[in-house]
């Protein structure tokens, strides 16, 4: 036994029932093990033992049913062009069509061939051609699908052609044929439109990279690329791999990862993602991941996999399509049976029962929801946001309740420097420049953030000799020969009382406070807190207006840090000094009264809460293999403003949902009500009453890819 899995595409997949004609078609082979087509993708994942079938004979198999079979990489043939079979014929059906109705319009029709007394005309036996030619594939399709006992919607199609030449309407049974045909075309167009949307996330996947081997970088497949190669990567070029930054400095565009609008500065040792931009400078890139496990990669898979993933309206209409159609062919042969025995015209009842089942055709419906489905995750991961399947995206509209964590969420966790206040004699230069000639010398975060201020200000160090770390307290070292310090106030054995007042008032506003000063005597204080994240304050007050949404911000910080965050962004309720398990509890009793609550968090620390929540949001998921895993929806970057947008994205995509079924039922039963005074003929029945409808629904869907 030799297994073999491959991932080709199917082109053609027009509607739900052709992915399970495919699907029943290719698994009665002998020796395939399972078979998988994504109507969202046109995508077919299949696993088959190559000792028993070869991909070309299952190739042969999916072109018989009038499908194209292509491999992943390999570009397929445009909708319209005369290299697509489909078009070709339908141009010749319409072309026959056409002529014979002006011979029928102008009473130029001469009788060309007698059967029996019955005549054909000229006009007639064009139209019978442009059957032919416009029926070709939905006769094929349907005599396929009766081998394999399974029903395709072309079947009514055929049916209803067929049906208008027994009553002698030979130019409706071409209009027919002709209509469904480029229908298809036009529904074909518009559903690969959508899939290319998606395939175009496929396409940031770079092919090619410049990578070291020996003394010289040489052009290799990615593939072929592994850890620990070193990668070059000029300007204007692609980032092909995963990794960290071993040489050189640029601009990075992470756009087509994390949406980020503005290109991100990267030096040595910050990590870059595969599918991202090098706008300037050259930069080697020590290789961190293979290709396949590349943030991108996984992206892209979650995202094929998000598209197909049902929500709870798609799986409802699977289950009302799976009883509708038999009520619907058992209702046309009512309709033509009853009256008929009754005493009323076959022909004019059997015409109104062909007419229902036209109508009838239920693609409309089985399409409105996942065709709006994977536009909406497709438009989201475009702009950095990962949704991980349908039900999701329901649930997305149903949020009232907005959960955020502090610590690197709506903080960046790093600290920045908020006020420093000098004593009488002393500048706030000179309380700068001895904090930041100490930290300097440390690592620290609050030290960093000193020296940090200090060099935006321009504040110049001075040289610090015996310099000395004392745990617990702060910093130690001579200035100018006299020993400095920087620290809390144990290491002053006299601090003033104003200032001791001033630092118990920057500590109530959850302030960090460190005394700087020679021995004994203070020179100022320095006051640090949390760095607000720049895309918190539009994203809350965005979240606020219209009164749609309460947030709520849960963390392990004290009360005062707490209460000053929450007052910088406009949050209400807060709760402080929580351990995980006590997040898990808040959210918990939010959802038993009756809240339907999404938590935001960053990854790890919060995937108990991300957990209990209805739906849980990861930041910065791009470099997070975790974080991905374990959230329902993720924001690739560190964009908080993607949460209004990913918030709006579900409330219009279910809008779009619920307009495509309301629509695709209100027409059809009009049509069906039309049919019965005889306002309805059978040109009318596909171009409107079914494929007008189809395409309605596909082109409405595709405006949520306009989204931003």
């Amino acid at each position: 036994m030799a297994l073999d899995r491959q991932k080709v595409r199917v082109e053609g997949l027009h509607c739900v029932d052709c992915v399970k004609s495919v699907e029943k078609t290719i698994s009665k082979f002998a020796g395939v093990r399972s078979v998988s087509i994504s109507f969202a993708t046109g995508s077919m994942e299949i696993e088959y033992d190559t000792d028993e079938v070869s991909l070309e004979e299952i190739q042969r198999a999916v072109r018989r049913l009038g499908y194209g079979f292509l491999r992943e990489e390999v570009e397929g043939e445009r909708v319209f062009s005369l290299s697509n079979r489909e078009f070709v014929l339908a141009l010749l059906s319409g072309s026959f069509l056409a002529v014979g109705l002006l011979l029928a319009l102008a009473g130029q029709d001469p009788g060309v061939l007698d059967l029996g007394g019955w005549q054909i005309t000229l006009s007639e036996s064009l139209f019978v051609a442009a059957m032919i030619f416009g029926g070709y594939f939905p006769a094929r399709r349907t005599m396929t699908a009766i081998a394999n006992k399974s029903f395709v919607m072309d079947g009514l199609m055929v049916v209803g052609a067929l049906g208008a030449v027994l009553i002698d309407a030979f130019a409706e049974g071409a209009a027919i044929l002709f209509l469904f045909s480029l229908a298809e075309l036009l529904e074909d167009y518009s559903v690969e439109r959508t899939r290319d949307s998606l395939r175009s996330l496929v396409d940031l996947k770079p092919k090619m990279a410049s990578v070291k081997r020996g003394d010289a970088f040489v052009r290799a497949r990615v593939d072929d690329i592994t850890v620990g190669d070193i990668v070059l990567v000029k300007p204007g070029e692609q980032v092909s791999v995963d990794g960290i930054v071993r040489a050189g400095e640029s601009t990075v565009d992470q756009s087509p990862i994390t949406g980020e609008s503005v290109p991100v500065r990267k030096g040595v040792g910050d990590e870059v993602f595969a599918g991202t931009v090098n706008r300037e400078g050259r930069i080697e890139i020590s290789v961190t991941k293979e290709s396949s496990d590349t943030a991108l990669s996984r992206i892209i898979q979650l995202v094929e996999s998000a598209a197909d993933r049902k929500s709870d309206t798609a799986r409802f209409i699977d289950r009302f399509a799976k009883y509708y159609t038999p009520a619907v062919l058992l209702m046309a042969v009512a309709v033509a049976a009853i009256p008929t025995l009754l005493g009323q015209p076959f022909d004019v009842w059997f015409y109104k029962a062909l007419l229902l089942l036209l109508i009838s055709c239920p693609c409309a419906l089985a399409i409105s929801t996942p065709i709006s489905m994977a536009s909406s995750i497709t438009s989201a991961a475009r702009n950095g946001v990962l949704i991980k399947g349908g039900a999701y995206v329901e649930r997305l509209e149903e949020i009232d309740t907005i959960a955020f964590d502090k610590t690197g969420t709506l903080t960046e966790g790093e600290m920045e420097v908020t006020d420093v206040i000098p004593l009488a004699g002393h500048s706030r230069a000179d309380v700068l420049r001895v904090a930041a000639s100490l930290e300097c010398l440390s690592e620290h975060p609050l030290g960093l953030a000193i020296a940090e201020l200090a060099g935006k200000e321009g504040v110049p160090l001075e040289c610090v000799e015996s310099f000395q770390s004392i745990p617990g307290k702060g910093l130690k070292g001579e200035i100018g020969g006299e020993p400095h310090l920087i620290g809390s106030d144990r290491l002053f054995e006299t601090a003033s009382n104003p200032l001791m007042d001033k630092k118990r008032s920057l500590e109530r506003q959850g302030k960090t406070t460190v005394f700087v000063g020679k021995e004994g005597e203070p020179l100022g204080v320095i006051a640090l807190a949390d760095r607000v994240r720049g895309s918190a304050r539009d994203a809350m007050l965005r979240l606020r207006s219209g009164g749609r949404y309460d947030l709520v911000m849960l963390t392990g910080d004290n009360e005062a840090v707490a209460r000053r965050i929450a007052g910088q962004l406009g949050i209400d309720d807060f709760r402080a000094n929580l351990m995980p398990e006590e997040k898990v509890g808040a959210i918990e009793a939010m959802s038993r009264g009756g809240r339907k609550v999404a938590m935001v968090g960053d990854g790890v620390n919060d995937a108990p809460a991300l957990a209990a929540a209805d739906l849980g949001i990861a930041m910065g998921a791009a470099g997070s293999d975790s974080a991905l895993e374990i959230a329902d929806a993720a924001l690739l970057g560190d964009d908080l403003s993607k949460v209004p947008y990913m918030l709006d994205l579900g409330r219009r995509t279910m809008r779009v949902v619920r307009s495509n079924i309301v629509a695709a039922i209100a027409v059809k039963l009009t049509f069906a009500v039309l049919v019965f005074p005889g306002l309805v003929t059978l040109w009318m029945a596909v171009a409107i009453g079914d494929m007008g409808v189809s395409l309605g629904v596909i082109l409405n869907a595709l405006r949520l890819a306009r989204v931003k």
